[in-house]
């Protein structure tokens, strides 16, 4: 039985760099230390090393609120600290009186660097507090080139990780029943909107499942998925409740409000 049946074909290349982590330290006991990753990629981390108990598998993101998490992977016999995790908390000072600083301008200033997504943590904003985790190998780096972030002028600060803000729980919940599980068929439902105007989102790259750009709309969308919409924010598949008796599906789901 093929290890790879169980997940999705574009998963296949990450399900290979797990299985060359794995084999470092089960084999030649070396110790691995990953990039950012997603909730979805630490999700088949931990199903492909379960728990062996010649190995230690610990995630950190730099807060219990994180969704994205560096992993340590190491011989059983290794003490792993947060300081092995190698993350570095800022806090942004812009003038806060003036200007509103939002997730996308954040994100937007840090891509501008040239660095790939998977050395930049999570970014929390909470009122006019914002601050961002990355990886301390370019945290030197960031905090000399960021100086600017949407229309504010920025200075970036480094704080210790016990001083990360806790973001608003801001998801709101609802139920759906849908014909298929059908990438279109769902976005619509989830966000109120005609399959005529999710399809051209879709086919534009306009739509991600799982942090990976989606641009076919008869992908079929799984319990636990993470889907985003540009402009019109993120949803989760929290469940997949059953099947009525003319075969459509209940769904029970959560937006970003």
């Amino acid at each position: 039985m093929s290890i790879y049946q169980h997940f999705r074909e574009e998963e296949r290349t990450f399900v290979d760099q797990v299985l060359e982590w794995l084999d470092a330290v089960k084999v030649r006991h070396d110790d691995r230390l990953s990039d950012f990753l997603d909730p979805r990629q630490q999700e088949i981390v931990r199903t492909i090393i379960g728990h062996d108990d010649d190995l230690s598998l610990s995630f950190a993101g730099g807060s219990h609120y994180a969704e994205r998490s560096r992993m340590r992977l190491t011989p059983q016999y290794l003490e792993t600290t947060i300081d092995d995790f190698q993350l570095t908390l800022f806090s942004v000072e812009y003038p806060t009186k003036f200007i509103t600083i939002e997730h996308r301008d954040v994100l937007g200033a840090l891509m501008n660097l040239g660095l790939k997504r998977e050395k930049f943590g999570d970014i929390f904003i909470s009122d006019d507090v914002v601050q961002i985790v990355v990886a301390t190998e370019i945290a030197d780096y960031v905090e000399m080139n960021v100086q600017t972030i949407g229309k504010a002028t920025v200075r970036l600060n480094r704080i210790p990780l016990s001083e990360h803000i806790k973001p608003k729980d801001d998801w709101e919940e609802g139920k759906a029943t849908v014909s298929s599980m059908r990438l279109d068929v769902v976005i619509a439902q989830m966000y109120k909107l005609s399959r005529t105007k999710v399809s051209p989102l879709i086919e534009k790259g306009l739509v991600k499942v799982n942090w990976k750009t989606v641009d076919r709309p008869d992908f079929i969308i799984a319990d636990g998925d993470y889907i985003s919409v540009r402009q019109f924010g993120r949803a989760k598949v929290i469940g997949i409740e059953g099947i009525t008796k003319k075969d459509k599906y209940r769904i029970r789901y959560g937006r970003k409000r």
